[in-house]
């Protein structure tokens, strides 16, 4: 192992990944962060073992859980972004987008909680292993932050932004509270009667909104930053998105708007969790179905980091989709939405982002650019001897 992290191996006996399948007894070289060949590489028996291509993960915020274990307990970021990290490498993650919102809703959705953790981010990235890469959910109701948004969003070194509309539109049509009002409130530290009164101001302004973000998307798209649209519901809610520049539809609700992003050549995110648990548990679109109907470019872990390792396998298992194919949602697919061209695919040239999986499909390891970023178990004993 280099001064810098780096292993120089050859891994040898496993069964590898490639792109058309899997390879039986493969072979894999490690040197420099690449998979490249190397003279003098030791070699690793790993018998027994896959070795696959590390999991891209294009949207996930289960990292709440580290950065804010309870309500101001946390006080230095970087230390929970740290942990963040031990859990993705823990699942095979090995290039993680931490989405967090920009949110009327306060709290952990509030603008000064998503300055703590893009400073996190920013503070500890170049630290660590796993490569991550921050994620703007902004709400787009949030009109007098958007002359200041771009600036922002260059000094948080954001390179990926996603449109979110969580007001209540229905409720707030009626003049009526949406449900939990009260305990959403209370939460951003709000007086329940001024939070409502701030959702009914930003409900009458919502003329507003679709000329602001046609000016921020077109601010955005001329400074490189990658956007795309959440929750799609209708055919029409993706044209709109599309006209604006947004090329990436996450978790469309609907099989009409999943169509619809198919039908112009968008990108499709789907939650890996709805895979899992077999459906949507908001009761939206079943993605499973979706994918079968081949609507689906990857899957993200959305809330729950195991769930991308678990779903690409249960499509395998189910024979709905090839190993490969299967696999290939969370690793290139991901990869090739967010331009990363150098990882996805165990190949000559590549990053050396693989996991290594036991016999029982679970994590034995994983290296992100050539790095250890987790082992545990009896394959640490192949690694050490």
């Amino acid at each position: 192992m280099s001064e810098d992290g780096y292993v120089t191996l050859r891994l040898v006996g496993a069964d590898v990944l490639r792109a058309d399948g899997l390879e039986r007894s493969g072979a894999l070289t490690l040197a420099d962060g690449l998979l490249q060949d190397a003279s003098g590489a030791r070699e690793v028996d790993l018998n027994g073992y896959r070795l696959l291509p590390g999991i891209v993960d294009l949207h996930g915020d289960g990292f709440e859980r580290h950065v804010a274990p309870r309500r101001g307990a946390m006080k230095q970021m970087g230390e929970g972004i740290r942990a963040t990290e031990a859990e993705l490498a823990a699942n095979g993650i090995t290039t993680g987008v931490l989405a967090q919102f920009l949110s009327w809703e306060g709290g952990l959705r509030g603008a000064e909680f998503a300055h703590q953790v893009f400073e996190g981010i920013r503070e500890v990235r170049s630290q660590l292993v796993t490569d991550l890469i921050p994620q703007l959910r902004f709400e787009i109701h949030l009109l007098d932050l958007y002359d200041t948004l771009p600036t922002q969003i260059a000094d948080w070194e954001v390179p990926y932004v996603v449109f979110n509309d969580h007001l209540p539109h229905d409720r707030l049509a009626q003049g009526k509270k949406p449900p939990r009002l009260t305990g959403q409130a209370l939460k951003a530290g709000r007086n329940p009667e001024k939070h409502f009164e701030m959702l009914l101001e930003m409900y009458a302004r919502r003329d507003e909104v679709g000329p602001a973000l046609d000016r921020l998307c077109n601010l955005l798209r001329q400074n490189g930053i990658c956007f795309g649209s959440h929750d799609d519901h209708s055919a029409q809610d993706r044209e709109i998105w599309r006209e604006r520049g947004a090329q990436i539809s996450e978790f469309p609700e609907t099989a009409e708007a999943a169509e619809a992003a198919r039908s112009a050549g968008d990108h499709i995110i789907l939650g890996s969790p709805n895979v899992v648990r077999g459906g949507s548990h908001k009761g939206n679109a079943s993605a499973v179905e979706l994918i079968s109907m081949g609507l689906c470019d990857a899957l993200a872990s959305d809330y729950h980091y195991p769930s991308p390792r678990r779903a690409a396998l249960m499509l395998a298992k189910t024979g709905l989709l090839p190993l490969e194919q299967a696999w290939a949602l969370v690793s290139s697919g991901p990869a090739k939405i967010l331009g990363l061209h150098d990882r996805g695919v165990l190949a000559d040239g590549k990053r050396a982002d693989l996991v290594i999986l036991d016999e029982n499909n679970q994590v034995a390891a994983t290296l992100s650019g050539g790095r250890v970023s987790y082992m545990s178990g009896a394959i640490a004993a192949r690694f050490l001897t």
